[in-house]
């Protein structure tokens, strides 16, 4: 299990709203002054809030500090879906593409549609079990 530390704003029934606060691990980076994110940060940019919506049998309130979790399979799953299935739309488009012999462009043009076609698979696909509970954080415990 993923864990993060938040705040709690807001409370819905059976979920609350965690505010947490993106981190950095620049401090502890070598490259850090040639880093697009090392600058970021330095500027203090790279320290947003963030909320998130995580399910909670626990008694808290408006202001608690929480530990919220996520699994670990449903973090590859998640990124294997938004990275690595519209990449590899992309490379289908162009194969077949370059199958069927077309120019250059007819060839990138279909590399895009390959890759917007799997975007719109895997947006439907994420609406479609956006409410199913083994996806969502979870509240672990209030601190």
């Amino acid at each position: 299990m993923i864990e993060e530390r938040g705040r709690v704003v807001a409370l819905e029934q059976g979920a609350v709203w965690v505010q947490t606060l993106r981190k950095s691990t620049c401090s502890s980076c070598s490259a850090k002054a040639t880093c697009g994110q090392g600058v970021l940060d330095s500027l203090g940019l790279g320290r947003e809030r963030g909320h998130v919506r995580a399910l909670c049998r626990l008694p808290v309130q408006v202001g608690d500090q929480v530990m919220i979790g996520v699994r670990e399979e449903q973090l590859l799953q998640s990124a294997v879906l938004v990275y690595l299935l519209p990449l590899l739309g992309l490379f289908a488009g162009a194969l077949l593409a370059d199958g069927l012999g077309w120019s250059e462009p007819r060839l990138i043009g279909m590399a895009l549609l390959g890759a917007a076609l799997v975007w719109l698979a895997v947006r439907t696909y994420c609406q479609r079990h956006a409410d199913d509970e083994q996806r969502q954080p979870v509240v672990l415990r209030a601190l």
